[in-house]
């Protein structure tokens, strides 16, 4: 008998058989505990390995607890008892319905017999406990693809709308066909630095520090003091790592075009916390600017400050700010965090 095995159940309440079983089961290495009534046996059979019931405690007490429980019983389950009987006497065959799984013993019995016997149904049982760990896992694996290919249409159709802008507003705002490729290509690239990152989470999670280092690392010196990022360990869910990748893409693009990264002094600094907001999280964004050209703001919209007010706005719910301050551009975001994965770790 193993240690993770539960005991042995044993009801014999008249004479010595409870005494006697239990002597011999435990020198044989078997846990058991003895049951003063049915209804504590009853009780115990969900956390035991098996059963050891006298013919005469059955045919004198109540059943039909017993009857409910062995019938109530789960798909996996048949559990094992083994049914002490008098020698010479045929078993009440009522008994024999009740019980369902049984094994008879004539009294009396050789101690090798009943550890034979005993050892028997433990082993049975764990097999049964077996089958029912191999059967919820499936079921847990079966739910878990299950999510998996729902999120997958979901983030699907997402990206396609998504490519879908890029195409259009790239188009818009450009004005060779050389142009539209540079600024498309380099648009669809950012969307998938930080699909990348879903992916290795199975389209769960991506690491904001991350996404902002895929960005802003080949414009950092060798020092490593033209960009700061500053702020605690923030995994977003795909529907706002998404759009908060293609915010961070616009920025970055617009500040080595016009703002601090298109001159050798200029530095960005990006803070960012998480702060509790009544009943949820909100996470807060800073895009700081500095050393650059003194910003101002674009006399027309581009695609840029479209994604950022549209996209962030209305899809993830987040509140933006813009300031173009002398001293360079300052972007501030508040966005809700969903608090849950939708699929479980593996």
């Amino acid at each position: 008998m193993k240690e993770s095995d539960p005991p042995v159940l044993i009801l014999a309440p008249a004479g010595r058989d409870a005494a006697v079983a239990t002597q011999i089961l435990t020198e044989a290495g078997l846990r058991s505990r003895t049951c003063a009534t049915l209804q504590d046996l009853v009780a115990g059979l969900d956390a035991a390995s098996c059963a050891v019931v006298t013919e005469e405690a059955l045919r004198d007490a109540a059943r039909h607890g017993l009857a409910a429980w062995v019938a109530g019983q789960g798909p996996w389950s048949d559990f094992p008892f083994i049914l002490l009987t008098l020698r010479g006497a045929p078993p009440d065959p009522r008994l024999l319905d009740v019980l369902g799984s049984v094994s008879l013993l004539e009294r009396p019995f050789h101690p090798a017999t009943l550890v034979t016997a005993v050892r028997f149904a433990v082993r049975a049982r764990r097999r049964q406990r077996e089958a029912l760990a191999y059967l919820e896992e499936r079921q847990q694996t079966a739910e878990r693809q299950g999510l998996l290919i729902r999120e997958l249409h979901h983030r699907v159709k997402n990206t396609l709308a998504t490519v879908q802008a890029l195409l259009g507003a790239s188009s818009r705002s450009a004005t060779s066909v050389e142009g539209f490729y540079q600024s498309f290509s380099a648009r669809v690239i950012s969307l998938a630095k930080t699909h990348n990152l879903l992916t290795e989470d199975y389209w769960q999670m991506a690491s904001l520090q991350e996404m902002l280092e895929n960005e802003l690392g080949p414009y950092n010196d060798p020092g490593g003091q033209r960009i700061a990022l500053d702020g605690p360990a923030v995994d977003l869910t795909a529907d706002l790592a998404v759009p908060t990748g293609m915010a961070i893409h616009e920025l970055t693009t617009n500040a080595a075009k016009h703002g601090a990264l298109s001159v050798p002094e200029g530095r960005i600094a990006v803070s960012w916390d998480v702060r509790r907001h009544e009943s949820s999280r909100r996470l807060t964004l800073d895009w700081t600017e500095s050393g650059g050209p003194p910003a101002s703001e674009p006399t027309r919209k581009g695609f840029g400050s479209t994604l950022l007010q549209r996209v962030l706005t209305m899809q993830c719910g987040a509140d933006i700010h813009f300031d173009f301050a002398p001293a360079g551009l300052h972007f501030r975001m508040e966005a809700p965090l969903v608090e849950h994965r939708t699929v479980p770790h593996y």
